[in-house]
């Protein structure tokens, strides 16, 4: 049975949209699964191709996603041009042959036109059918490297060259494309592999490909995300089996030791699965994050007819969970979410996601924000909102921007509501029509996910003198706020805090220098001076941000 916890979870109402949430999808192209439905020929095919996953980018950026994970190498094979790998069939029809362009740079600069984070996905120890294009070119290359199991042929995760192999392919898409991510896929031992060396030396196999294929891509990139898919389950936990399919024990998979020696920065573990077998063993790897990024698969698959035709239910109460518990969400697999199978896709991009939400920074890599950027103003007709760029740039090859609107000022970025576009290369963003009535702040963020702090339009005039009508700024170290001195003017004896929308938050004496603002959450507050008559002064605005709260799995 569920615990009491969880039961209560899924009987209460959607919790708020997150600020801080990995959002992401599994776009497979082996066989064309999910894209491409068409090949690429001739120009006018190469044309359809790219126009198909735009509109799929679309649907996604629609449904609130904001990470891609790509399939890029896929048996042995590539969809982009590699020194190591040959042309996968799906993208011309002819394994082997170029599509005439290259579809990983093509989906890096189209998923990031719509502020989404792509991600390699690199399936590593299966390299297809044995007398496959990408086995065979293997084979013939590396006799010893290959280990055949039924019709299939796999890297011998025990042959170190394997190791360098991987981290060579990983380290060229690094190098050559502006990827966010490193994705591993089936990075452990084969479930019918006959282990001849100990469960722990099996795991050590495994942990040095992980690790060389990490140092190879943090040398050249350390804001490049590492993550990989490991099995659903990490193991036996004291209340629930895992039936004998597990990471750590089965697949030699020590996806939560990875997370601990920094070698993974985020995880989507595939669970696929419902009830007892999907929550407990949920917590378990939020509980084990050790502060990084924890992503669940979702099989949104199993709702088809031709599988165990769950119903909906299932999958949006685990949705559900994921965000009470600060995870974020993964679908397993594209199609099955643009298809909008049993309404999925409605349930995501009208109900549950919608506004967008920010991809968590990478604070055990770096914590530093960019400085903000400067000179925020608005077009003569209203429509075309510009900044100058931040300066610091020592934080990643180069800085992005996200914009926040509302009807009040000062704008909360804290809230996700506010979001009105993220991760903009650009310095400006046209609106379609003119802002009326409408108050902005830009941020900007760096490749680890840093975001600085705002800057405003129009401008708040940064003043401590509290009987002036202007929107003053307060000092705050995320702990103590600083309190303006009381003059001749004021009689208060008390300070009230209170929300942006006018609700009494929490009181505070009016003694000193400062006020304790550390049980308060991250956000934008209104300090007013309180006198025993009730008439109160606006002291000023001021907002919470603390550089080590726990974003990582929100």
């Amino acid at each position: 049975m569920l615990s009491g916890a969880i039961a209560q979870i899924l009987t209460s109402p959607f919790s708020k949209t997150p600020k801080y949430e990995v959002r992401a999808v599994w776009l497979t192209t082996i066989g064309g699964l999910d894209w491409p439905h068409n090949y690429a020929n001739n120009q006018m095919a190469i044309e359809r191709q790219q126009k198909e996953l735009c509109e799929i980018l679309d649907k996604y950026q629609r449904a609130g996603i904001n990470t891609i994970l790509i399939q890029t190498r896929i048996r042995g094979t590539m969809i982009y041009p590699s020194q190591y790998e040959p042309w996968d069939g799906c993208l011309s029809g002819v394994p082997g042959k170029s599509p005439g362009y290259d579809p990983l740079e093509f989906a890096i600069n189209e998923s990031h036109k719509r502020g989404m984070e792509l991600h390699a996905w690199v399936v590593t120890i299966p390299v297809g059918k044995w007398d496959g294009r990408g086995c065979a070119n293997l084979r013939k290359r590396f006799p010893k490297l290959i280990k055949k199991i039924g019709p299939d042929g796999y890297m011998d995760p025990e042959n170190i060259q394997t190791a360098n192999y991987l981290a060579g392919i990983c380290e060229e898409i690094t190098k050559n494309y502006d990827i966010d991510g490193i994705h591993l896929d089936y990075i452990r031992y084969p479930e019918t592999w006959k282990l001849k060396v100990g469960r722990e030396q099996g795991r050590r196999h495994i942990t040095n490909i992980v690790r060389e294929i990490h140092q190879r891509v943090k040398s050249l990139k350390p804001w490049v995300k590492m993550s990989c898919s490991p099995i659903g389950k990490y193991d036996d936990l004291s209340r629930y089996g895992s039936h004998g399919w597990n990471a750590y024990t089965k697949g030699c998979q020590d996806a939560q030791g990875w997370l601990r020696a920094g070698l993974m920065d985020e995880l989507f573990p595939m669970m696929y699965f419902k009830g007892d077998q999907f929550y407990p063993f949920a917590i378990d790897w939020s509980e084990q994050s050790s502060g990084k990024i924890i992503v669940p698969g979702l099989g949104i698959y199993f709702m088809s007819p031709n599988e165990s035709n769950w119903p909906l239910s299932i999958i949006t109460q685990e949705m559900q969970v994921l965000r009470q518990c600060g995870m974020g969400h993964a679908f397993f697999r594209g199609k099955f979410l643009t298809d909008n199978l049993k309404g999925i896709y409605s349930f995501t991009s009208e109900q549950f996601n919608q506004y967008p939400a920010l991809i968590p920074p990478m604070t055990w890599l770096c914590a530093t924000p960019p400085t903000p950027p400067t000179s925020l103003r608005l077009s003569a007709d209203g429509c075309q909102l510009q900044w100058d760029g931040a300066c610091d740039k020592s934080n990643g090859p180069y800085l992005l921007y996200n914009v926040y609107c509302s009807r009040g000022v000062p704008v909360d970025i804290s809230d996700s509501r506010n979001l009105i576009a993220t991760r903009i290369s650009a310095n400006g963003l046209s609106m379609m029509k003119k802002a009326e009535n409408c108050y902005f702040a830009v941020t900007a963020v760096d490749r680890y996910g840093n975001e600085s702090q705002p800057t405003f339009y129009p401008e708040i005039i940064k003043s401590t003198n509290p009987t002036k009508t202007n929107y003053t700024w307060l000092k705050c170290n995320g702990e103590l706020v600083e309190l303006p001195s009381k003059g001749s003017v004021l009689d208060a004896d008390m300070v009230a805090i209170e929300s942006l929308q006018g609700e009494l938050i929490a009181t505070r004496r009016f003694h000193g220098t400062h006020a304790d603002v550390r049980q308060l959450p991250e956000g934008t507050y209104i300090m007013k001076s309180l006198n025993r008559k009730g008439v109160t002064h606006r002291l000023g605005f001021f907002m919470i941000k603390r550089k080590n709260a726990n974003v990582s799995a929100s």
